[in-house]
């Protein structure tokens, strides 16, 4: 039978009931024959009461003691699950992350995972008793407690998972797979079978908030098979693995979007070797991220330089350009925060050509005007006004046939 590493959210344990559900699931698997390490969140909403009482004794809290604090949300949660199997006959055992000994670096609040020790779960494992993990925490070299940042759950049990070599990772959440885009927007969007590590990875830095980057890129740098499925309904889920060869690739696998999006534009910059440096140096020194970038060369040899930004960042980066831009000499400094991106993500692009075109034209069809483009082997991706993201999302969910399980080119 299979080793299997579960994780479950913080929704899926949000009470003593939901607990209980999760036991019996969890319980059923080990009747079936399984090895089972479970790795849970805090219950919903803790994290965010602790912080709370964090600030409350100080705006900036120090960060290992945070860290201190944090960490207890989780520790709350293996002991009641814990104690919810024993009480169904189930043998269990929690640990803390430091128990496991998940070493982590010393960066608090956002640490990486360094190296897990598996002999005392391995031992559990033999025994018989599922293996019950906080998730989201570790320890540094001098024993302190760290927390791994956002996703910090999910990143612990692919990290688990590819130390004990487990046969597959299941993420529980509050849906029940990947999609072909939010359902909220397409309600025709058709849950996936199965998806590429590479898909998955453009879909979760595109805005699909189902999986975070993280958890992804250390499952497809240890080839570990993560499975996403609902911890309130049956369902086999979506599977993310390597491309398998023998398959037949959907031409698009899905539609991400985002909403957090502003554009800025320095206009009328001399042109002259460097000048993109110039402007985005000061901008990461403002430790600002900067996504699609366009610069246009015009007639009178000046230069148009666009980037895109987070939303939360538009106001601090317009400070930083306008003094940016009068230290070269720019005309002036234009910006939008009211921008959507919107892209396809496939790996069937790769042996397909005309895709970006086809996008272009159903947009075009309801009259989207495209703002800027950026393309990669299997994504395209448009920013348009914000105004028309549901409807250009529609237009090519419909357009692509994603409602479909393949669609190929004509």
């Amino acid at each position: 039978m299979a080793l299997i590493v579960q994780k479950y959210g913080g929704t899926s344990v949000g009470s003593v009931e939901r607990i209980q559900c999760v036991a019996e699931k969890i319980a059923g698997f080990r009747d079936q024959g399984h090895d089972v390490v479970v790795v849970v969140s805090a219950m919903s909403g803790e994290t965010n009461r602790l912080a709370g009482l964090a600030r409350a004794i100080a705006p900036q809290p120090d960060a290992r003691e945070y860290d201190v604090l944090l960490s207890t949300g989780e520790q709350v949660t293996i002991a009641l699950l814990a104690m919810a199997l024993k009480q169904r006959g189930c043998p269990a055992r929690s640990f803390t992350g430091g128990q496991v000994r998940i070493l982590t670096d010393s960066a608090h609040n956002k640490a990486r995972i360094k190296d897990i020790d598996r002999r005392d779960m391995d031992d559990a494992l033999s025994g018989g008793q599922v293996v019950v993990v906080a998730g989201f925490q570790g320890v540094d070299e001098n024993g302190s407690i760290t927390t791994l940042g956002r996703g910090g759950s999910d990143t612990t049990a692919v990290a688990l998972a590819a130390a004990l070599e487990a046969d597959e990772c299941q993420i529980y959440t509050d849906v029940d797979g990947v999609y072909t885009t939010d359902p909220r927007v397409v309600p025709e969007a058709r849950r996936l079978d199965r998806i590429t590590f590479e898909e998955m990875l453009e879909m979760a830095s595109l805005g699909s908030k189902v999986l975070q980057i993280r958890a992804v890129e250390f499952a497809g740098k240890y080839n570990v098979p993560l499975r996403v499925l609902s911890s309130f309904a049956e369902g086999g889920g979506t599977l993310i693995s390597y491309e398998d060869e023998g398959m037949e690739q959907a031409l698009i696998s899905g539609i991400a979007f985002n909403r957090d999006e502003a554009k800025l534009t320095v206009l009328g910059v001399p042109d002259h070797p460097g000048v993109a440096s110039q402007i985005l140096g000061p901008i990461g020194e403002a430790n600002i991220e900067v996504d699609m970038i366009i610069q246009n060369v015009a007639a009178d040899g000046t230069t148009d330089f666009t980037f895109t930004v987070h939303r939360n960042d538009f106001e601090k980066a317009t400070v930083v350009l306008e003094k940016v831009a009068v230290e070269l000499g720019a005309r002036e400094v234009a910006g939008d925060n009211k921008i959507v991106k919107i892209s396809l993500v496939g790996v069937g692009m790769r042996s397909h050509a005309g895709i970006a075109g086809k996008m272009f034209e159903l947009l075009a069809k309801e009259g989207i005007n495209i703002r800027m483009i950026s393309t990669s082997e299997i994504k395209v991706s448009v920013v348009v006004d914000e105004k028309y993201l549901e409807l250009g999302v529609r237009a090519l969910h419909s357009g692509f046939a994603l409602e479909h399980a393949i669609e190929v080119m004509d």
